[in-house]
């Protein structure tokens, strides 16, 4: 059995509400908040990249997991927006956490499932015995167009999870994991554009629903499950309404969903999104209690995951803040300010 060892998140402090971009660009401000179920996004300091996010995620995990940098023997690095076309993340992310030199590391791009391909590429290597520890990150920085439905929900923040094969240590266990795959470019960005492109909303019904609920359809069967049988279910977030619909379409219920609901503080951070509203379940989550998740990423396809927390996790959660709490450590800028901070003047 393999599975999560430790944990860590993190999310810049500053945000910028919805409110005032919708004021520069003349739209009603209820109608997208409404619509969106979004009141606020987290965007990244002047300073804060990708890997910078990445490396404060990971240090808390490695802190969580107990383990030293060196331990680990894999470094899996998901992400839309790698400070560099050609220089791996993976890399400078080993090197800043001090871990040797003798680890397996690749940068990963699907969109916003890029790091949970990398929890199932760890997940081979640790059943396979190659490995012992593997860490995973999942960070990104707000990407999107000025006066484009995506800057009201395109954010910043990181996560990172350690995955080992030691029954004593590990706090959720991976009982199955599988995925939804197709060919639907719904969301895209070309070599050398600066902002991605997407089909409006054409990139909901036929894109997100699609693999989302095809997952999750595949995972149900595949476990022969029924959604009773979790205690919370994720999904990922690229606004507050779709998780929701998503989650009703599988039959779980509000109370299933709500703790892992993040979108509604900081927006959509990519492949942080549905990695953020596991790391806020596994704050609560008590030994035992299942974990229905799911990822998306345009593109298009879906990672699905069954977790069982152990009664390992009780004495783990006392090493983190909890992700409710980092959601209330912010400072709010103008819109001014978050084009200087994101450098999009």
């Amino acid at each position: 059995m393999t599975g999560i060892v430790g944990y860590g998140t993190y999310v810049p402090k500053y945000r910028l509400k919805i409110a005032d971009i919708a004021e520069v660009w003349g739209k009603k401000a209820v109608e997208i908040e409404s619509g969106l179920r979004i009141a606020e996004k987290a965007v990244p300091g002047f300073d804060e990249d990708a890997v910078t996010m990445g490396v404060e995620a990971a240090r808390k995990a490695i802190e969580m997991a107990g383990v030293k940098p060196e331990d680990l023997q894999s470094i899996y690095f998901g992400s839309e927006s790698h400070p560099y076309a050609v220089k791996p993340s993976s890399t400078a992310l080993g090197e800043y956490l001090g871990v040797g030199n003798n680890y397996f590391a690749s940068d990963l791009e699907f969109a916003c499932k890029a790091a949970t391909a990398g929890i199932q590429v760890t997940t081979a290597l640790l059943q396979s015995r190659n490995i012992n520890y593997g860490l995973v990150v999942g960070s990104d920085t707000a990407q999107g167009k000025p006066h484009d439905a995506l800057e009201y929900t395109a954010a910043s923040a990181a996560c990172a999870y350690i995955l080992g094969n030691k029954q004593s240590e590990i706090i959720a266990n991976i009982l199955e994991m599988s995925s939804f795959s197709s060919d639907m470019p719904d969301f895209w960005r070309r070599d050398g554009a600066r902002y991605p492109s997407h089909f409006g909303r054409f990139s909901g019904e036929p894109a997100y629903f699609t693999h989302v609920i095809g997952e999750g359809k595949n995972l149900l069967q595949k476990s022969k499950l029924e959604p009773s049988d979790f205690a919370y279910c994720v999904f990922h977030m690229p606004n507050g309404k779709f998780p929701r619909v998503a989650a009703k379409k599988l039959g779980f219920t509000p109370e299933q969903l709500a703790p892992s609901l993040t979108v509604d503080k900081i927006g959509n951070p990519y492949t942080a999104s549905s990695l953020m509203g596991l790391a806020a379940v596994l704050d609560i989550a008590k030994p035992k209690e299942k974990i229905f998740f799911v990822s998306y990423g345009s593109g298009a396809g879906s990672d699905g995951f069954i977790f069982q927390a152990t009664k390992a996790i009780l004495q783990k959660q006392k090493k983190t803040i909890p992700v409710t709490k980092q959601l209330e450590q912010k400072i709010y800028i103008s819109y001014s300010s978050y084009l200087r901070q994101t450098h999009t003047i």
